[in-house]
């Protein structure tokens, strides 16, 4: 693990749920690095366990008392840039201590009615081209996180409306990648 934990600024929206607001804080530290990297994996624990377990870390992390019982993100190594995401997750197993993981990803979208208009005839390459030019793709940063006990959550972020106040959340945002993460989880 590298042990690097997100600092959330002061202006991290305040949420009712403990994933949502550790999601918001992950997606707050991605903003702060800025756009055009590479995705991000995180390991998300306990902070009271962290705290009362590893008591140093938790200093490092500047964990103090006042933290509160939710979840700590704790940053992983650098990803292999030239692995597929998927093949990359399915190599991952989490010790016991992890409640659940993270991971933010940068990604070309389209909206519905230019999807439907894709050219059935492209391979993968031909259709990220395809994407990568189209008019009205939009870059946008998600940043999902699932729990050993199956609760997801996600937060987008258009580039165009990069704005602490324009990220969007919810539990069923980008499925695809919710699945991809819970199977880190599998036995």
């Amino acid at each position: 693990m590298d042990n690097n934990r997100p600092d959330a600024p002061a202006a991290t929206p305040l949420a009712a749920e403990p994933l949502t607001r550790t999601v918001l804080e992950i997606d707050s530290y991605a903003a702060g690095l800025g756009w055009d990297r590479p995705a991000q994996l995180f390991a998300l624990v306990d902070t009271v366990r962290l705290r009362a377990e590893e008591p140093e870390l938790a200093e490092r992390l500047d964990l103090g008392e006042s933290a509160d019982g939710g979840l700590t993100p704790v940053e992983q190594d650098e990803l292999p840039p030239d692995v597929p995401l998927d093949e990359f997750l399915a190599t991952i197993a989490w010790p016991d201590a992890v409640a659940g993981c993270a991971m933010t990803v940068e990604r070309l979208m389209l909206p519905p009615s230019a999807e439907e208009a894709a050219p059935d005839d492209l391979d993968e390459r031909g259709l990220e081209r395809w994407v990568a030019e189209h008019p009205e793709r939009r870059e946008v940063r998600l940043t999902v996180a699932v729990l050993r006990d199956g609760r997801r959550e996600s937060a987008v972020r258009l580039r165009e409306k990069d704005s602490e106040t324009e990220v969007l959340t919810g539990p069923e945002l980008v499925p695809g990648l919710a699945d991809a993460l819970a199977v880190t989880f599998s036995d």
